[in-house]
């Protein structure tokens, strides 16, 4: 039996201080999803994703499209739970500024506590417009799990810091672009496929108000890499060039 394509979402969080640099995570080894690599914050969706409720405790509605809210709540839950980065907004407002416990995140991460309950008893709101959509790609048949990932893009709450979960996550660091992509053909650092190429896409941008500008213009196009040979291809209109990955490199 084919297992079925799962929705997800993943978040490029960006800042310029002290240089234009997209947080990203190390993958736990021992996991069975993209062990070791290098990696954006994200994951799959999950039911609390899709409570209705979340219409009183976040802002933006009208910014989300084909992509739908719970999609964009996934994503701000995985950069909670894997970075303890919370995009979200008081009363007042004004963007949120403080620390994020690492034994509240860890029981959402569990699904012990309601990342609901969580903005809630803040008296917070997520922001949703905080969200630009980056890319969609779904992955080819050949991998044992299939997903059909949203990208997004945003601006950092600078006032926040970044600390990995421990969990999924063993570490998290500020790095730019090109630098990601140095080590990656280096060999110093694992990653895979679809974040490089997203990563080639980010480095094309000088800093991180370009990188969402040019996100908000650009067509989307889902990109469905198929087999060609002994390569991976993608669509050559999905903004990345003409791409022909070699299998033996997956």
């Amino acid at each position: 039996m084919t297992d079925p394509i799962r929705p997800a979402a993943t978040i490029l969080l960006l800042r310029d201080q002290p240089g234009f640099e997209v947080l990203m995570v190390e993958r736990h080894h021992q996991i069975d999803f993209a062990a070791g690599a290098l990696v954006f914050p994200g994951g799959k969706t999950h039911a609390g994703d899709h409570d209705p409720a979340w219409a009183d405790h976040a802002t933006g509605w009208d910014s989300v499209g084909e992509d739908g809210a719970p999609l964009r709540i996934a994503a701000i839950r995985e950069a909670y739970e894997e970075a303890g980065v919370l995009l979200a907004r008081d009363a007042a407002g004004r963007i949120y500024a403080g620390e994020a416990a690492i034994d509240v995140r860890a029981a959402v991460a569990d699904d012990r506590l309601a990342f609901l309950d969580v903005v809630r008893d803040l008296g917070l709101r997520l922001d949703l417009a905080a969200l630009t959509i980056f890319a969609r790609w779904i992955t080819p048949p050949l991998t044992a799990k299939r997903f059909d990932t949203w990208f997004y893009v945003a601006h950092a709450p600078l006032a926040q810091l970044a600390v990995c979960d421990g969990r999924e996550a063993v570490d998290a660091e500020w790095i730019a672009p090109r630098e990601a992509l140095d080590l990656a053909a280096s060999g110093q650092r694992k990653v895979i496929f679809p974040t490089r190429m997203n990563l080639q896409l980010l480095a094309e941008s000088a800093d991180a108000a370009a990188a969402i500008e040019t996100a908000r213009g650009r067509p989307l196009v889902t990109v469905e890499p198929w087999v060609d040979g002994p390569s991976l291809r993608i669509q050559p209109d999905a903004g990345y060039g003409v791409v022909a990955e070699p299998l033996s490199a997956l």
